[in-house]
């Protein structure tokens, strides 16, 4: 079965070198930091901007993209599992034409799928027909194995902190792990629902100083989102905030995200939305016991 694996992952590495996709995993360690919402609305703003977008509800077991968008869902990942439809079938549109792949939600077994599902799901995608450019990785909240091979698997690792102590102590856990055991040294932070600038760089800098004191990591501060009602009552109406009120201050600091995310440098070597399934295939995540022993 080993043999078989390797074979397989082989054969999708050779796959991927007509296809050069940006992933950026879009975490925050803590729940109700607002990454979904960051996600969607920088996916939305990308593709305004010509590119063509995927977002990945990496919630496997409590999705909320389609939720968020008002988007009536009648497929997702799991019927994919079940060999009912390919991935191709479950894509919904959302705004500005960005393709959604939907999870599901109330499955708690979603959360920890099986070798036989992983490498039913990595079938999915060696077969997937729609072409993209990015592919943005919403993930679920905590630092889950899921979760973990999400974000050490992009080329980039965007995670959003808000100015609360549980935000911080969980985005510095979840930086830990990745940097500590994964190797992944890089990481775009946005302070999220701040009150200025000069707040959202004050809380960049709490980060950092436990950061640069006890790991090897590079934080780069990306955006700073202000705190918006506009972004709000954007949510209660189930569209983005980009497209609803493209002229309030949330909207302004995620299209500016998002121009900055489309400069980041091209992955140098043929990557994209087959790459991270593939990683957890051959590199099973190791467990943590206490993110904050030193």
């Amino acid at each position: 079965m080993n043999n078989w694996f390797q074979d397989q992952a082989s054969g999708l590495r050779r796959m991927q070198k007509t296809s050069r996709v940006q992933v950026i995993s879009v975490t925050g360690g803590k729940g109700g930091v607002g990454k979904t919402n960051i996600t969607l609305n920088m996916a939305s703003a990308m593709a305004a901007q010509g590119k063509r977008v995927m977002v990945l509800d990496a919630d496997l077991g409590l999705a909320n993209v389609d939720v968020l968008l008002g988007i009536r869902v009648t497929r997702n990942l799991s019927h994919v599992l079940r060999g009912e439809c390919t991935l191709d079938e479950v894509l919904v549109e959302g705004p500005q034409g960005i393709k959604i792949i939907p999870a599901t939600s109330g499955n708690q077994s979603m959360t920890e799928l099986s070798p036989l599902e992983h490498v039913s799901l990595i079938r999915a995608f060696s077969e997937m027909q729609t072409p993209i450019d990015i592919l943005l990785v919403d993930t679920a909240a905590g630092i889950s194995d899921m979760v973990l091979s999400f974000s050490r698997a992009a080329q980039e690792v965007m995670v959003v902190v808000c100015d609360e102590p549980t935000s911080i102590t969980d985005a510095y856990a979840l930086i830990k792990i990745l940097s500590r055991d994964y190797g992944v040294f890089r990481f775009k932070i946005v302070a999220n629902m701040v009150r200025s600038q000069r707040e959202g760089q004050e809380l960049f800098a709490k980060l950092t100083r436990v950061t640069d004191r006890f790991l090897d990591a590079a934080l780069e501060l990306v955006a700073c989102v202000p705190f918006d009602g506009n972004l709000r009552l954007a949510v209660r109406r189930q569209t983005l905030v980009v497209n609803q009120y493209p002229t309030s201050p949330s909207a302004m600091a995620i299209k500016l995200l998002a121009s900055k995310a489309l400069s980041w440098p091209a992955p140098q070597h043929a990557g994209g939305h087959l790459q991270f399934f593939i990683e957890k295939l051959l590199n099973p995540p190791v467990a943590e016991q206490n993110v904050w022993s030193e």
